[in-house]
This record gives C-alpha cells, sequence and structure tokens, in this order.
C-alpha cells in the first residue's frame, strides 16, 4: 500500500461518489458507442516519471488543436464520452448562452502541477482511472503483462471506441498520457489504426533529482517506490542507494520504450528532449504537425503556443551523477 503524504492522501468519499455516478451512467455510454466513428489520430505521451510529460500534455492542450481528457472529464472515466458532452455543454464558449454559466466558465489551462496533477476544471489530467479499467493490474505485483497475456483481457473495441467517442465530440484528434502502457507500446501499436507516440526524455541526473524529490513530497521519504511499478522494482528496491534505485527506474523505462519504438513506423513516433523542447517548442509543434499531415490529420500550420519554457531542476548534488555512473557499472 503506498503511504502518501496528507496532501496527497485520496479523497475517498469522492471516488465512492463517482463511482456511483459512473455506474449509473454505463448504460447511456454503451448506447453512444454504436454512433462512433474512427477517424482521428491518438497521441500518447509517454516517458518515464519526472521526464516532462505533464508539461507535454499540458503544452499540447494550449494548442487549441486537440481534445484530451480534462480533470472535469476525468470523473466520467467510465462514461467519458458522456464526459466530454458535459464539459463542452458546461465550459465551451459557443455554448455559453447569454453568459447563463459566466460564474463557472473559464477557458485559462496554464502551466501549474505537482507531481503530475494540474490545477483547474480543464487542465489535462492523467486519467489513470480511465486507463485502470483497461490494465488489469490492481491484483499482480507489478504494473505489467506481456503484450500476448495483455491482449486476451483488454477489451480493445471498447478502448478504441471510447477514444473516438471523445474525439467526435470535439472534432479533434486526442492526446493524452500513456505511461501505464510504457511497456506495451508495441500492444497499442497494433490496436490503434492512426497513433503517434511522444517519448519525452530528460537529462538523466536532472530525471533522478527529479524523481527524488518527488518521492519525498507524495510519500515522505526517498525510499518508498514511486510511480508504476515497473519489472525491474524487485531487483531495483534491494538497492539501498535509493538514487540508483531511480537511476534503473529511470534507465529501464526509457529503454523498454526506446525498444518498441524501434519496431514503430516513423510517421507514428516522436521523441522530444526535454531541454531542448524547452529552448524550442515551436518545432516540436511543427514536427507534430507534419507527423499528422502524413496520416490524413490537419491541425493549424500557425503556432500559437509559448516560445520558451524554463528549464527546472538543471542543477542537483554531485552524489546523484556519482549513483548513476554507479548503477551503470552495475549493469555492465
Amino acid at each position: 500500500m503506498e503511504k502518501r503524504n496528507q496532501k496527497f492522501q485520496k479523497n475517498l468519499k469522492l471516488e465512492e461518489f463517482l463511482n456511483e455516478i459512473n455506474g449509473d451512467l454505463i448504460i447511456a455510454e454503451q448506447q453512444l458507442l454504436n454512433k462512433v466513428t474512427r477517424k482521428y489520430p491518438v497521441i500518447l505521451v509517454m516517458g518515464a516519471l519526472r521526464s516532462g510529460t505533464t508539461l507535454t500534455t499540458q503544452w499540447i492542450a494550449n494548442t487549441g488543436e486537440f481534445a484530451y481528457p480534462s480533470n472535469l472529464m476525468s470523473r466520467f472515466y467510465k462514461a467519458p464520452i458522456i464526459g466530454a458532452k458535459m464539459q463542452r455543454l458546461l465550459l465551451d464558449p459557443e455554448f455559453n448562452f447569454r453568459n447563463e454559466l459566466t460564474d463557472i466558465f473559464s477557458r485559462n489551462i496554464g502551466y501549474l502541477s505537482e507531481n503530475g496533477k494540474t490545477q483547474g476544471a480543464l487542465a489535462p489530467n492523467e486519467f489513470w482511472f480511465f486507463w485502470r479499467r483497461f490494465f488489469p493490474y490492481k491484483d499482480l505485483e507489478i504494473d505489467y503483462m506481456p503484450d500476448e497475456e495483455l491482449a486476451r483481457v483488454f477489451d480493445k473495441e471498447i478502448f478504441v471506441q471510447e477514444l473516438m467517442g471523445i474525439a467526435d465530440v470535439f472534432h479533434k484528434p486526442i492526446a493524452m498520457k500513456g505511461m501505464i502502457a510504457n511497456y506495451n507500446i508495441g500492444f497499442l501499436d497494433s490496436i490503434l489504426d492512426s497513433v503517434i507516440f511522444i517519448h519525452t526524455k530528460r537529462e538523466i541526473c536532472s530525471n533522478m533529482a527529479s524523481a527524488l524529490e518527488a518521492r519525498k513530497r507524495q510519500l515522505g521519504s526517498e525510499q518508498e517506490w514511486y510511480s508504476f511499478r515497473i519489472p525491474e522494482m524487485k531487483h531495483l528496491i534491494q538497492m539501498e542507494d535509493t538514487a540508483m534505485q531511480v537511476a534503473g527506474q529511470i534507465y529501464y523505462t526509457n529503454s523498454a520504450i526506446e525498444k518498441a519504438l524501434e519496431k514503430v513506423s516513423e510517421e507514428r513516433k516522436i521523441e522530444i528532449q526535454y531541454e531542448d523542447f524547452c529552448e524550442n517548442p515551436e518545432k516540436y509543434y511543427h514536427l507534430l504537425q507534419i507527423k499528422l499531415k502524413k496520416q490524413g490529420c490537419h491541425i493549424s500550420e500557425n503556432y500559437c503556443g509559448n516560445s520558451k519554457f524554463e528549464v527546472t531542476r538543471k542543477e542537483y548534488q554531485p552524489e546523484i551523477k556519482k549513483s548513476y555512473l554507479r548503477f551503470l557499472e552495475e549493469i555492465s
């Protein structure tokens, strides 16, 4: 059981109420699935913890060119198409009839986040409750199943229909984090007709420093495992040096993604180096635009987003670099 600091504790009453609401909506959602058309690409942001995946999804959301699961929509994790319709009804300027909903209306998405959790109704959400409906990891020791095993239990039809249903509501391609499937990219590539995998990477020692700080912030200790339980976790938690643990966590995650992406066609993948992205996000927008165009999807050629972002945590303790080098020695 994950031991979270008070600030990051789950709201069990909210989760219970959301489960009740979603149960009430399931039948209506199933009827909507029959109306779904499959014509929009899916953009999936992959990467190790603390590598810039949240910034990337916030940036994508702020372009205005993509549908994405928001904090509001995340509350409809068993009825995401209805959630998308509710969001448009409540927060789309087109439906703000004579300023009836001005007191709740806001288009501000922003770039605030803490350990991946964003702020604001329209800010992008990690959508893990939705993902975990399809990935049966709850009763497993790790968050992973080989592709062939996953294929036997994964409801591919419903998964794709619901994503396409959200895209249909907004008439845009859909973008979201997909890190729960970092080790199952090949499987997702096989079931999605049109997809772009965005692999975010960060300078390794900065990434390690950020991961260690996230452990302390959310769990109260660097000793506690944070983020998805990757297959190599059992070996890594035996290491007394916690910096070596996160070095391995990041290294193995990136290695798994890179290995899988070697088998994915070029028009279906993009690698984003966090530091380079912060310096020139427009470059990556046009790269995404080109990749989408090759898949028959057109977004605006005009980039209207931030010209730069601040690179965070550029400095770190020298011991972190030493731990990383020790980790490389151990696996060599």
